[in-house]
């Protein structure tokens, strides 16, 4: 059983995959595998220096995501294009990994799992969601973003209300870690019997 774990911009949900991996699923990063997909010399590298230029590299020429960040999330079309760079091949790594996964829970945390058509490779989906005000309020205590920064990458992303309209079950982020848990606790009882149907 694949499980997709989404949310808006630091709503918290690799806290929650994190949780999950602790109950014995194999969690699978989208983030992650994009940085590694945008080191040095890679084919994705290669594709971002000819669509974006040198200027977003670092003296070391590792690409600054923070200075690609503030072009992309100040022009759609430019989103769209790093967007298109970068998509179909964390799509594939993730196809990949699902398939050589052996545990049988795996949870792909991935926060544009419906944004980039990774929605038919799970069977569920937990959408966290958290109170705007404190998801700013996190975001500004936790990164060195500012708030029009964290707000340009809030609106880039589709709506938490639409997100919650296509999920399976909502995981409410805004209370302490002990009461997240417990919400992710009673997810994964109950789909241990659908797990154990799925196996057979």
């Amino acid at each position: 059983m694949i499980i997709g774990v989404t949310g808006s911009f630091g709503s918290g949900k690799s806290t929650v995959a994190r949780m999950f991996k602790s109950l014995g699923t194999k969690v699978i990063d989208a983030d992650r595998i994009a940085r590694g997909l945008i080191k040095p010399k890679t084919k994705i590298y290669k594709k971002i220096i000819d669509s974006f230029g040198r200027d977003i590299l670092k003296d070391d020429n590792v690409i600054d995501r923070h200075k690609l960040a503030d072009i992309v999330f100040n022009n759609k079309e430019r989103l769209n294009r790093l967007n298109g760079i970068i998509h179909p091949e964390v799509i594939r790594v993730i196809k990949n990994q699902i398939k050589t996964g052996a545990r049988r829970m795996i949870v792909l945390d991935a926060p544009l799992l419906i944004e980039a058509g990774l929605a038919g490779l799970v069977d569920k989906i937990i959408v966290v969601k958290l109170d705007r005000k404190e998801q700013i309020r996190r975001l500004l205590n936790n990164s060195s973003l500012s708030k029009p920064e964290i707000l340009r990458r809030i609106n880039a992303q589709m709506s938490l209300r639409h997100k919650i309209r296509l999920a399976d079950f909502v995981i409410d982020n805004g209370g302490t870690v002990k009461e997240t848990k417990k919400q992710v606790i009673k997810i994964w009882d109950k789909l241990q019997p659908q797990r154990a149907q799925n196996h057979n």
